[in-house]
């Protein structure tokens, strides 16, 4: 739908084109972003599926297994349940269970199956719960999750010495409200069996030991009604299996609003002063220059090389149409999230809505981007598609295999597998490169001439040797670690929703805190611009930019330090996905923040020279 509509763009004005991309993303959020929270509804004694998922260690939230990748009760032929793209991309892998629950009808002590296991298997099983293996069922689209086991140590041995225990009775709490399922809790300590050291086995030369042992698994349900449960928050009954530290923190955000807004108007206010000095100054008329004998200086001197365009310009044009398609859509997202969009307890329903919502505005991408570079000149338009299509996927494909790579070697079911690979590739050739092509030939044609105030001499001024305050590495550190400072306390948050165990439902505050870390990067960028002005240096473009986007170094020195000092987090493959993929975010920070950075520098300092007399 978006790929037609755009195409039709061609032929309409462009107030036209931009209801039909209103349009187009209204479906989207229709189609994509609506779930079913409620549940569906069941008769009395009508069969409840449910499906085993993963495992995994309880502090590594993305290092998981398959749960039958275990020595466990499973079926004959095991059965994959068909999955979201969300639930695929975060290592869900869902299969028929053996546990059988019928609607309404209590089920007392149930035989599910008697496992055979050989050495090896206790060795798996002990490693398991060794590592704190935890296990995820999904029952009625509703997550269920327990350990697999226990250590008991020995603590008046020396050296220490432990034993461990097997859960084999797992009883299902399940609660209704009418005819929906609205809560489902499990407690799995209620039987356990002890494994046995791997030196009990049979060696070679032993035929007296056993060569395995048999464990049993068994199983129970109750149901509970609930009335005052509603169908809305299923899900949200019971003791949760991980910990809620997430709270509303208003004091924080109240005393980073404070500073935020008490730096802008600070910044506003020397800005106003200096600037109204400045065209008291140099609007003055040319008789009166003469007699006063005052020359031109400042940033006045610089009227025929700010305008003058940078070097690489595809390069910078790609950055700056990357960085506000992430823009928007983030911006997007956080709207969506607002309005209820997605469910909390659903399986990613927010990320299948982020990696369709980035392909489908691809367009915005390569329309800001081609503009740009038409505007600047640039000879070579056909390139510059190319290269913005290849700014982020390029670096996002690389870091991907590694990761990938490294999960395919542990059987994580975080590799992803071929038919999903496939599937994405497939996304993008068929709908977000069309996309950026189309988007870039519509801002070639709608280009036009690039809005300068003043005209651009031939010969460039040369840039005077600057103090070591006017310099690009403090620029760089300012301008990234004030807009860091406003997020610092909301970044915690984030952080341990994305790698940890938390919920974020706080979109509103986030939605503040993202368009408070815009106005920030906005005002400080401006001033960083108008301070490398007055010291006459005209090349602020890539300044602008490098300026802003310094946040994501800051953002990449907080995670390592989130990383070792607030989580628990360990192994290769964890390690490796952690930094791997943050750093790709914090290179969209960059390139967001860039793009904002030098949307802001433009205004600016189209605003200024335009108010004052040049000759």
């Amino acid at each position: 739908l978006l790929l037609l509509l755009l195409c039709l763009s061609f032929f309409t004005h462009t107030h036209t084109m931009l209801k039909l991309l209103l349009s187009a993303l209204l479906v989207f959020l229709v189609c994509f972003c609506a779930v079913d929270v409620e549940g569906r509804g069941y008769k009395q004694g009508e069969e409840i599926p449910i499906y085993v998922n993963k495992v995994g260690p309880y502090f590594n939230t993305h290092e998981t297994y398959h749960f039958y990748s275990l020595p466990v009760c499973r079926p004959e032929k095991i059965v994959s349940r068909s999955l979201t793209l969300g639930e695929v991309l975060d290592g869900d892998r869902m299969a028929n269970a053996l546990y059988s629950m019928s609607f309404r009808e209590n089920k007392p002590r149930m035989d599910l199956c008697t496992v055979t296991m050989t050495k090896e298997d206790v060795a798996q099983m002990k490693d398991a719960i060794d590592n704190l293996y935890y296990f995820e069922f999904i029952v009625d689209d509703l997550p269920v999750r327990g350990f697999l086991g226990h250590l008991e140590e020995h603590v008046i041995d020396l050296p220490d010495t432990y034993d461990t225990f097997l859960y084999t009775h797992l009883h299902f709490h399940v609660q209704y409200n009418g005819d929906k399922v609205v809560a489902v809790n499990v407690t799995e300590t209620e039987v356990k069996k002890e494994l046995p050291h791997l030196s009990l086995f049979s060696p070679s030369n032993d035929a007296a030991a056993p060569d395995t042992i048999d464990i049993s698994f068994t199983y129970s349900v109750t149901w509970e009604e609930n009335t005052k449960l509603h169908h809305h928050y299923r899900g949200a009954a019971g003791k949760p299996f991980f910990p809620k530290t997430l709270e509303i923190h208003w004091l924080s955000i109240l005393n980073a609003l404070v500073l935020v807004l008490l730096l802008i108007g600070f910044v506003l206010m020397i800005m106003t002063r200096a600037l109204n000095k400045d065209f008291a100054r140099y609007s003055v008329d040319d008789t009166d220059d003469m007699e006063g004998g005052d020359e031109d200086q400042g940033w006045k001197l610089l009227h025929a090389d700010v305008f003058r365009f940078p070097a690489h310009k595809s390069l910078f044009s790609a950055l700056i149409g990357n960085g506000v398609q992430f823009l928007v859509v983030i911006l997007l997202l956080l709207v969506f999230a607002l309005f209820g969009a997605f469910n909390a307890r659903r399986h990613h329903s927010m990320t299948t809505t982020g990696v369709l919502l980035w392909v489908s505005l691809s367009f915005i991408s390569g329309f800001v981007a081609n503009k740009l570079f038409v505007q600047m000149k640039g000879q070579r338009w056909a390139w510059n598609i190319m290269l913005t299509a290849s700014m982020f996927i390029g670096p996002f494909f690389i870091m991907w295999a590694f990761i990938n790579s490294v999960a395919w070697y542990e059987g994580s079911t975080q590799a992803l597998p071929a038919t999903t690979i496939i599937l994405l590739i497939l996304i993008w050739i068929l709908v977000g490169f069309p996309l950026t092509i189309i988007g870039g030939i519509v801002g070639k044609n709608r280009a036009g001439v690039f809005d300068a105030p003043c005209r651009t001499k031939n010969i460039e001024r040369e840039i005077k040797e600057k103090k070591w305050f006017r310099t690009t590495a403090v620029q760089c550190l300012v301008g990234g670690f004030v807009p860091f400072s406003a997020i610092s306390v909301e970044l915690y948050y984030i952080f341990a929703t994305v790698w940890g165990r938390e919920i974020y439902t706080l979109y509103g505050i986030l939605l503040i805190v993202f368009l408070v870390l815009i106005g920030v990067t906005g005002s400080v960028t401006v001033a960083l611009t108008y301070f490398q002005l007055s010291g006459e240096d005209h090349k602020w473009w890539w300044r602008s930019v490098f300026s802003a986007g310094a946040t994501g170094a800051f953002v990449f020195a907080y995670s390592i330090f989130y990383f070792t000092h607030r989580s628990n987090m360990h192994g290769m493959l964890q390690t490796v996905q952690f930094f791997g993929y943050t750093l790709l975010g914090c290179y969209v920070v960059f390139m967001m923040l860039g793009a904002v950075g030098y949307i802001s520098s433009l205004a600016f300092i189209r605003y200024i020279y335009k108010n004052i007399k040049v000759d």
